[in-house]
Parts: structure tokens; sequence; C-alpha cells
């Protein structure tokens, strides 16, 4: 076994005889260790048996294997809660064996902070994370207050102990955690970052919505900023082009750093992952990643996470290597088997459909083609091919280094049949070429280079190398 560290006491960590400060920011893995990293898990019922057999080599070498559990996990004909009135854009829903079967498939860590969390209330995340529980799987992002949401959780590894942090910057609002203050109780939740948005227009266009503004009852009001204007509660600034700008509310983003401190101080290997869909631009998302993200990304490594794993966005996008330390800016799809029933009764109105008649499929079906109504940016997002092609990222370290990233390319079977698709195979031929390629376009903006070997990726970097 290689270099490994021990916690003392909850306070200082043993290392080659010393002893290291509590603050040390390290990775500190024994030789060989190895995380898979996989996008959003959007699925209803267990796999195993069907053609994942292929993909369960890989995922079940690793120390540490993520995912972002975008569903919950019950039984409906058991299940106190309900379908909530807002919610994620769908109702994702799976079976209780779901929890075995992630296990088995060699799951062990789940980020469950996103937009879906209390798609059914709190009674559907808490019955989601017994079923984790009971199955071994390490989970963070949601709890019964705030600062149980945004807490680290450990996985006890041969080579190191694991922490994973977890928030989103993508969520509905009224599932967001707090703490208790004063005699209020805490709120179950999410562990949310907030985001405040400003829309850039070139001066010609922001005058006109000045103009569009004045005219509306209650807005007209003596100008105090020339260069912004804020409508419907989004404020729109002058620039050379069109674009999305987005900062984090500074109070999450330092508890955040916090928690990363405290996960890191208690571990030898801690990753960081966010849910979001910015910048929502496009109706397909965006494949570059929104302006905020990679100043965050780095600071969240500055701070002592060993890897930053972005989900969210369907579809990939590009990888840094930021001072030996990956930073994934868009993992896509994993699981896309979104044949999901029962679906509420609110979805169903929204699509124009009527219980008595039409099925869970074929809301589901429409609500792929058009994209979630209630979610920003995903207008007609969520049925295209881009998003049934991903990557299985496995990084290696050794004597405490990222040596290597190999990525895998999967493609989820966008040709197939309803019921059929959305299971993930290992792509190959010129449709495993293409993905590479472009997760190689991707990821140039960051100075990755990515080499393609036998149908796979490869980052190599050299002993002592910061790429």
């Amino acid at each position: 076994m290689g270099k490994h560290t021990h916690e003392l006491d909850g306070h200082l960590t043993h290392r080659d005889g010393g002893y290291d400060n509590v603050g040390s920011t390290e990775t500190n893995v024994a030789d060989g260790f190895t995380m898979v990293a996989v996008g959003d898990l959007i699925l209803s019922r267990p796999l195993t048996k069907g053609n994942t057999v292929g993909l369960q080599g890989i995922l079940s070498k690793a120390d540490a294997t993520f995912g972002n559990m975008e569903t919950l996990i019950f039984d409906i004909r058991s299940f106190k809660g309900s379908p909530q009135a807002e919610y994620g854009g769908a109702y994702h829903i799976s079976v209780p064996d779901l929890g075995r079967d992630l296990k088995s498939m060699g799951f062990n860590l789940m980020s469950r902070a996103n937009n879906h969390s209390l798609d059914w209330g709190v009674e559907g995340m808490r019955e989601t994370s017994r079923l984790l529980d009971e199955n071994g799987i390490t989970h963070a992002g949601v709890g019964e207050t705030l600062s149980q949401a945004g807490a680290a959780r450990f996985l006890e590894t041969a080579k190191g102990r694991v922490a994973l942090v977890s928030f989103a910057t993508t969520f509905m609002p009224m599932s967001r955690a707090c703490d208790p203050a004063g005699e209020a109780p805490g709120r179950p939740g999410v562990n949310a970052l907030r985001l405040t948005r400003n829309i850039t227009l070139p001066p010609d266009a922001l005058e006109g919505l000045r103009r569009v503004r004045n005219v509306l009852p209650g807005y007209a009001s003596p100008e105090r900023n020339p260069g912004r204007v804020v409508l419907l509660g989004e404020a729109f600034v002058a620039g050379d082009k069109p674009n999305f700008s987005y900062q984090a509310d500074p109070s999450d983003e330092a508890r955040v750093l916090r928690n990363v401190r405290r996960g890191k101080q208690f571990s030898d290997f801690c990753i960081v992952t966010n849910h979001g869909h910015e910048p929502d631009w496009s109706e397909l998302v965006s494949e570059e990643p929104a302006d905020f993200e990679q100043p965050f990304a780095r600071k969240m490594i500055d701070a002592g996470a060993d890897a930053y794993i972005a989900h969210g966005p369907h579809l990939l996008r590009g990888i840094e290597i930021y001072k030996g330390r990956p930073i994934f800016y868009g993992v896509g799809n994993f699981f896309f088997d979104d044949l999901r029933t029962p679906v509420g009764a609110d979805m169903f109105d929204v699509y124009g459909k009527d219980p008595r008649l039409d099925t869970d499929a074929e809301v589901t079906v429409d609500e792929q083609a058009k994209g979630y109504p209630s979610i920003e940016g995903f207008v007609g997002a969520l049925g295209k091919p881009i998003h049934y092609e991903s990557v299985i990222a496995v990084s290696l370290f050794q004597e405490n280094q990222l040596s290597e990233v190999l990525l895998y390319p999967i493609e989820l079977g966008f040709q197939k049949r309803f019921a059929n698709r959305g299971t993930p195979c290992v792509a190959s031929g010129p449709q495993a070429k293409s993905i590479l390629l472009r997760l190689q376009t991707l990821s140039q903006p960051f100075g990755t280079r990515i080499a393609i070997e036998s149908g796979v990726g490869v980052i190599r970097l050299k002993r002592g190398s910061l790429l």
C-alpha cells in the first residue's frame, strides 16, 4: 500500500512519520487510487440484468464510483407522499430495487442536490435516502437542514477515505434547505448555491427594453443607472453582444468552501459536484460552462477538492486539469431510461394530456420533444442524439498525483424504441470517434490534450505536471 493518511482524533493526519496541518489540501491516497465519474442517472427500473454488463467492469473496479442521482426511489403502492405542484420539469421515480441494483453495478457515491430532489416532496427525498443508506451508497446534497444537506459525506475505501460535497445551482425554489433560526425550525431540502444572473444586451436593444419597461404600469421611474434595466426580476446590462453572466451568492459560496475544507480535513480525497443547467441560452443548452463555473471550480480545488464534477446540462462539456486535479465541466447522461410511471396530474396538464385517455409514456415523449416548460433553457433539450452520447471518466492517481484520465465513450441508444433507449453501452466505430473528437474540441480552450487510443480518450500527465 502506498502513502496513506489516517485520522487522529479528528484533528491531525499522520503521513511518513510526521504530522500535517489540519488545513492541508494535498491529495493523500494510496497508489493506484481510481475515481470513476459519470453524469446524470435518470432511470425507472433495475437494469443490471440488461446490457450493462460490459460497463460494470469499469464501474466496479474503481475505488470511488460516482454518479448524479436524478431520480427518487420508493414503492408507490405504500408511499405516503405526493407529487409536488412545483417540480423539476418531470416527475422522476424508480422502484426500491434500484438501490441494490446501483450497488451491484459498482456505484458507491451519489450526489443528490438537483432540481428533481423534491419532485415527490420531503417524503420522496427521505425514502430515497433510506434506500441508498440501506444499500451502502454514500450520498450528499440533501438533508433535514441546510447544514446537513451541505455537509461532506464519507466513503471508506482500501486506499483512503473519500469525502463528497454536493450542491446545485439549478434547483426548484421551494426545495432549498435552511437551518433553524430562533424558534423557527430548519427546512429539509437541497444544498443550493444561488446565482444572480445578468443578461447582456447591445446598447440599442437595452434602450428598446427600457422603453418597454417604462410604459408598463408601476415601472416608470427616474433612471439611476443608464447602463442597466431591471424588468420582471431580470437584470439587463449593456455590452458588446447578448450573453448571460452569473455570480454566486457570497454567503452560499462561503458555506460551500467551508464544507469543502471540512470535507478534506476529515478525508484523504475530496470530490465536489455541482448540478446546474446554466448558461440557459440555447435550446440545446450550452456546450460551454457558465462564466462563473471555472473560477468557482478552481476555488474548490484551492480549498482542498481533488476533483470537481459538474452535471445537469445532459451533454458533454470540456475537461480542465487545474493544479494536477481534474475538473469535468459536464459529464453528460449515464442513464436516460425515462420510462417513468406514474406521472403527476400537473404534468398531464402541462402537455395538454388527459390521464383518463393518454398514457404516462405519451406525456414523457412530449416532454422530451418539447423540453421542460418550467425549466429555462430546456425547450426541446432532451430529445436529440447529442443527449444520448457521453463518456465514463476514469481518473488514476499515482504518488498522490493524477497520472491519467481514461474516457470511455458510451451511447444510450437514441435510435431504439422508447421502451428500450436510455441504457448505456460502450460506443464503437465512427460514433465513438465522433464523441471523443467532440470532447477534444470542447477541452482545447482549457489547454487539455486528449489522445484517442483504441477507441478510448486518454489524458496523460507527466510526473510533476500541473497541465
